[in-house]
């Protein structure tokens, strides 16, 4: 009995895994007939088509690295693709027209294992519509192209389409004629609420108020008037330096074990201030790059700088300083390719870049415009410091008359006197003396260069304590070699990468700024530009912004407006199955996309919606709740924030641009919603979805007090239980941003009624439910109607349409 029992089973997970084995091989078929089975183009593109492939597969042992290149050959250059080969001169791994003389050809096709490339141990293997791309590549002269990204951009002319009424401007133009290639065409028009919503929180990371979405909807303001007061509304300022802050890495603690606090913050307010006045791209950013360097430079210039000095920083005795000292250059260079360049210059630091034309040389000739700095390892507050020389650190003190007068703040918050609160009950410290000084002057770390020049050399394996060769400033040659009637210093670097024959810094820009509308770039990989970058998706929409934007003057506000006032922008978000099946990503971007709002704006939709919002700009960062004991548990227990002291009134209802952001213990809510935890340079977030950030929306003290909040206000207005359908009408207005359809209607007042018997027999239930928060308790209205409307109310803001932009 036993036996035949095992042999059952034994029998059973054979004939499992035969179903799986033939399961696989059918899909395996499948898959590789629909592989052999794509579309060849007509005409292959090196750039487009065959310049992936290399990059994938060939450079790691073909590409620019000459430390890591295999038998003298390289695919990266024609020159030497085409040239005899190093083991057999006979030969030649490409020729032109000719698949079988090519070597390399041969080579991918062959079935040897000795033979086939790329090599089994590799794990990389060809497809066979690769394979074909490749052939036919050969076929039509293995002609090279340079990197399509390190080409000058062109405005080419508009492209012509089939539905001419529909572009309202000239991106529309690109984007429908690629739709119509495909076989697809555009959404209709989203209505006008979701236009409504969609617009503010693209502008101002705000929802629209009831006064905005009556006119609108009433069409006493236009369209293009509604995007005009949208962009000069002081939170656009607000919303733009939120993505600022992800590029320049900034926080309010300086990193590391210690984390101390440092007061950044005046430069965050700069930020938002040049958003609000529109400076140009190509002002704003030299002002953060060599501010400092301009003619009788301003206190705003250098304020300014501090976007180089946001960087993390160490403040710990055992620390070495040279050590430090160059991490906090790679930093700023390393920011530099990313956040400007799009190129990850990172991979040269110590060896040629394996991918792109940009040598460790050149790495290091970029490192040198930022080597110059008067810093030192640790900060200024560090144990010992006055043991080292007297040299002046680059410091801006600011005042309150300073503020108010660099930024022309609207309603500026209690700011140098707020710091004293920020330092908490902590009456010791390393650094607790310097910072009761600032609580009279604010000193904000910005760029100021030393006296005297100091030499950069190349680091040997990007080793700090191994120097090499020396170097001068310099840019790599494959993008634009560096003017010799520029000046060797950051402004100069400024000057190139605003050159008109720059072919990175428009592109990348306008590239991050789409993202920040339709959730991702024209170019998939905004801090990634180079040969393993994405290609763009409209590369000649990409080049025509690129273009446009810098004829404009660098115009910020303009782009959006542009994009903004598309036909390609104003499409719903409905999904249709067909066009779901042929364009699963919506490449082609013939739906808007749904996604949820960033971090901070979930917090801004509760906080406006809900009345509490205080809408002062700029100041210094603030602490709302959060759950205790984190920075105490997670902490060195030493410094100034080892203990987390949560502020009260009107502190606890601003933006989420301004919640204080701990490098070390980040702040919980916004990191769940996947904002940054400021380490680095960031130029795109990643987008989860996990239970927590439901369990969030239901708990987080924020949403309770702002459902119990608004409830308060409802009630207040009428307190007659018969009006429950006006109210929560109201509240679903402003906080989804539309009319409640009459199924929805009906299913909130079913729950209401539900729950305000509930409460009327559980008074007490009811009493601790409406007690959350600070914001003082309404004790006029009766309790178990306070506390039905905000039940309904929190199950407003639980709704996924509340968090998402559609």
């Amino acid at each position: 009995m036993m036996k035949n029992l095992i042999s059952y089973k034994i029998n059973h997970i054979v004939f499992g895994f035969g179903i799986f084995f033939y399961l696989g091989l059918f899909f395996c078929v499948i898959s590789c007939k629909e592989e052999g089975a794509k579309e060849i183009p007509e005409t292959i593109s090196y750039n487009f088509h065959i310049r992936p492939i290399l990059s994938q597969n060939c450079y790691a042992c073909h590409g620019p690295d000459a430390n890591k290149r295999e038998a003298g050959l390289r695919f990266d250059l024609p020159e030497k693709a085409f040239a005899a080969l190093k083991e057999n001169p006979n030969a030649h791994a490409l020729v032109a027209g000719n698949p079988s003389s090519s070597e390399a050809y041969q080579r991918i096709i062959s079935s040897d294992p000795s033979e086939m490339m790329p090599p089994p141990e590799s794990n990389l293997t060809l497809s066979e519509h690769e394979i074909r791309l490749i052939k036919k590549w050969i076929q039509q002269g293995a002609t090279y192209e340079p990197h399509w990204a390190f080409l000058v951009p062109e405005k080419k002319p508009l492209p012509k389409v089939k539905e001419e009424d529909w572009p309202r401007n000239e991106l529309d133009y690109f984007i429908l004629a690629a739709q119509e290639d495909a076989g697809l065409s555009p959404n209709p028009q989203a209505d006008k609420e979701m236009l409504l919503k969609r617009l503010s929180f693209d502008i101002t990371g705000l929802p629209p108020g009831l006064d905005l979405m009556e006119k609108f909807n009433q069409n006493r303001i236009s369209e293009d008037e509604l995007i005009d007061h949208l962009l000069a509304d002081k939170g656009y300022g607000e919303k733009m330096a939120v993505h600022w802050m992800d590029v320049a890495r900034y926080a309010d603690s300086h990193g590391y074990q210690d984390d101390y606090y440092r007061t950044q913050w005046p430069w965050r307010d700069w930020v938002i201030h040049a958003f609000n006045q529109n400076m140009p791209y190509d002002q704003f950013l030299t002002w953060q790059l060599a501010g400092d360097l301009l003619p009788n430079p301003t206190k705003e210039q250098i304020l300014a700088t501090g976007f180089n000095r946001n960087h993390k920083i160490t403040e710990e005795s055992g620390a070495i300083d040279e050590e430090y000292r160059s991490m906090y250059v790679i930093d700023r260079t390393n920011t530099l390719g990313k956040a400007i360049m799009g190129v990850t210059i990172e991979c040269a630091q110590c060896h040629d870049h394996k991918f792109d034309p940009i040598s460790q040389k050149e790495y290091f000739q970029l490192y040198a415009f930022f080597n110059n700095v008067a810093e030192y390892g640790m900060e200024e507050s560090s144990p010992g410091f006055s043991k080292k020389s007297p040299a002046k650190l680059p410091m801006l003190e600011i005042t309150d008359s300073d503020v108010e007068n660099i930024l022309s703040f609207v309603n500026l918050p209690d700011s140098v006197s707020h710091v004293k609160s920020i330092i908490g009950k902590v009456d010791k410290g390393a650094n607790h003396l310097s910072l009761l000084r600032e609580s009279g002057v604010l000193k904000v770390s910005v760029m100021g260069d030393a006296d005297s020049l100091r030499k950069t050399f190349i680091l040997e394996r990007g080793d700090y304590a191994s120097p090499g060769k020396e170097v001068q400033h310099g840019t790599p040659d494959a993008i634009l070699p560096y003017p010799e009637q520029l000046p060797k210093n950051r402004l100069g670097l400024s000057k190139w990468l605003f050159d008109k024959n720059n072919p990175l810094t428009a592109r990348v820009f306008v590239n991050r700024i789409w993202q920040e509308i339709f959730g991702k770039g024209l170019v998939n990989t905004p801090g990634d530009f180079g040969m393993q970058g994405a290609l763009p998706s409209h590369p000649e929409l990409l080049d025509w912004l690129a273009v446009d934007f810098m004829e404009s003057g660098w115009d910020i506000k303009g782009l959006i407006k542009k994009i903004v006032s598309s036909a390609t922008y104003r499409q719903s978000s409905a999904v249709d199955p067909v066009k779901l099946e042929k364009d699963l990503e919506n490449r082609y971007i013939s739906r808007f996309p749904r996604f949820r709002l960033p971090a901070e704006q979930v917090r801004n939709l509760v906080l406006a919606s809900s009345g509490l919002l205080v809408p002062e700009i700029g100041g210094p960062s603030v602490k709302p709740y959060q759950p205790e004991g984190l920075w105490e548990s997670a902490g060195s227990g030493r410094g100034n924030l080892s203990e987390y002291v949560q502020d009260s009134g009107k502190s606890l209802y601003r933006r989420g641009l301004y919640t204080f952001i701990k490098r070390t213990v980040p702040p919980p809510t916004m990191i769940l919603f996947d904002a940054s935890n400021r380490d680095g340079c960031e130029v795109e977030r990643v987008r989860t979805n996990t239970p927590l950030q439901a369990l969030v929306m239901m708990n987080d003290p924020t949403v309770l007090e702002a459902s119990r909040v608004l409830a308060s206000s409802l009630l207040k207005e009428n307190s007659l239980e018969s009006d429950r359908e006006a109210k929560i009408l109201k509240a679903f207005k402003l906080i989804i941003g539309r009319t409640p359809n009459s199924q929805e209607l009906a299913i909130l007042k079913s729950y209401h009624d539900d729950q305000l018997n509930i409460y009327k027999e559980k008074v007490d239930v009811a009493g601790k439910l409406v007690n959350v928060g600070e914001f003082p308790l309404e004790k006029t209205l009766p309790v178990p109607q306070l506390a039905a409307l905000m039940q309904v109310v929190q199950t407003i803001y639980n709704m996924e349409e509340a968090i998402t932009k559609s």
